[in-house]
């Protein structure tokens, strides 16, 4: 008896723990808990190892603080920025100043004025932009994804960042510990040979040391000579190339940019390559004079652990809020926290169209079933939701009224919003937005819509399952 005494008052020692370490983020321990219920002692071992919270003071006091003062008074002085409404190109604006408001209340994040931008659809076309690029660098190129695969176009990037780095350029490459885990040794080893510096973010040996193994680099960055980058949905390897049976035909959108929005993919890509190697990089050539003419407004916005402040998920949220007209999103993971799950559902009960591209065929079957446990009650409000048939949607876009477009690497759920490093570009320019509508419009024509009666009709089953998956939701 006094055995099972004390494995009890184990056990309620381990709720009480959670439900205290927990107690900003009820969902989050409810999913714990829950899993404590099925798996008590193996449960708390894996709580202990991954769900500890970024903290970023101690992190920093490990690697070092990765401030760029000098770079950011320069850029200060050097970029345009939008501080205004009526400075805004975008003339919706002049009607929506509390988002703008909003939008100008991150001041390392500023809406800046002279840009060029090019979309892309696809990997092919996105990926033979990046290579053209590197192939032009006279001074440095910068790569971060979070997978890189030593696949075919994995092996063409190799080679030109061999290439590049013989010839003198500093080619940086940083991929994520876990989503590049699988990432060969020789692969690496022959690139560290020929001269490119290459570094992994929180190996999982030294994430689960530092018990942050839950947090994740998803950002995928590309800078060329400090006036060039890319930024968007593609990791490098075949599949996102359409290589892939499993997947078929892979759908994806990237953005490359030219001007003042290329400075702060150069910041984050610095801030990053710090934390991951604690070696700060000279600063000199980094953020030269651009001979950019276009005057695209782009913002370019982070989030991660440890920031003060989650900005895109603030962004989605106040741009679904004064939504009149539509509110547009594609996304393969669809898992949203509470308050975008409410925005959504109050602003299609007020009329708003809002249609919601996910896959048909998910990569993860477990985060499919979480997304669809949110698919009644919104289809119930108003909202449209579509399965992508034409193969993979992996598509991260969110475009408000004729407002905005948002193109980048978060994903609308409650990973993306809370435990990854994440980015997006927000668009403004008009040409460009139609661009991403048409596309968006593209994507409908290729997609089957789910249907409420239909979609009710499911069996116990499904919903019990959807159900369970909704439970853990917060952890996928």
């Amino acid at each position: 008896m006094i055995w099972l005494l004390v494995v009890l008052l184990a056990y309620i020692a381990q709720i009480a723990m959670i439900l205290i370490l927990e107690f900003r983020n009820p969902s989050k321990a409810v999913a714990w808990m829950f899993i404590l219920l099925l798996f008590p002692f193996v449960g708390f071992i894996t709580y202990y190892f991954v769900a500890k919270d970024y903290t970023k003071r101690q992190w920093l006091r490990l690697r070092g603080r990765p401030r760029f003062p000098d770079a950011q008074a320069k850029l200060r002085k050097r970029i345009s920025i939008v501080r205004t409404a009526e400075e805004a190109q975008n003339p919706a604006f002049q009607h929506q100043k509390r988002l703008f408001g909003l939008l100008t209340h991150w001041p390392k994040n500023p809406i800046t004025g002279r840009n060029l931008t090019q979309v892309y659809s696809e990997g092919e076309t996105a990926f033979s932009a990046m290579l053209k690029e590197m192939e032009k660098a006279k001074d440095h190129i910068h790569v971060q994804f979070y997978i890189f695969r030593a696949d075919g176009i994995g092996a063409k990037f190799q080679e030109v960042m061999i290439r590049k780095a013989k010839e003198g350029v500093k080619v940086r490459l940083l991929c994520d510990g876990l989503g590049s885990y699988l990432l060969r040794a020789s692969f690496v080893r022959r690139l560290r040979a020929e001269g490119v510096e290459v570094h992994f973010f929180l190996p999982p040996l030294i994430a689960l040391q530092s018990r942050r193994l839950n947090y994740r680099n998803h950002r995928k960055i590309i800078v060329v000579d400090g006036t060039v980058g890319f930024v968007g949905g593609l990791n490098v390897g075949d599949d996102y190339l359409g290589l892939y049976e499993k997947n078929g035909y892979w759908r994806d959108t990237h953005l490359q940019l030219r001007g003042d929005a290329v400075y702060f993919l150069q910041m984050t890509f610095l801030h990053d390559w710090r934390l991951a190697s604690g070696k700060r990089i000279d600063e000199q050539g980094l953020f030269p004079d651009h001979r950019c003419e276009g005057s695209e407004q782009v913002q370019i916005l982070t989030s991660g652990p440890g920031q003060p402040r989650n900005n895109i998920r603030e962004m989605c949220f106040g741009a679904m809020s004064v939504a009149t007209r539509r509110i547009w999103i594609a996304s393969p993971y669809f898992i949203p926290d509470e308050a975008v799950y409410t925005a959504l559902k109050t602003a299609a009960l007020s009329g708003v169209e809002v249609i919601v591209i996910l896959p048909y065929h998910p990569d993860h079957r477990l985060v499919k079933l979480a997304s669809l446990s949110y698919v009644e009650e919104l289809l119930a409000a108003g909202v449209k939701f579509y399965q992508y048939t034409k193969g993979f949607i992996h598509a991260k876009v969110l475009l408000v009224d004729d407002l905005l477009a948002s193109v980048g690497t978060a994903n609308m759920d409650m990973r993306s919003f809370f435990y990854n490093f994440e980015m997006t570009a927000l668009l403004f320019d008009q040409g460009t937005i139609a661009r991403l509508v048409n596309d968006f419009e593209r994507d409908i024509a290729d997609s089957v819509p789910i249907r409420l009666a239909e979609f009710a009709r499911r069996s116990r089953w499904q919903k019990g399952m959807e159900l369970l998956a909704r439970l853990l939701s917060p952890l996928l």
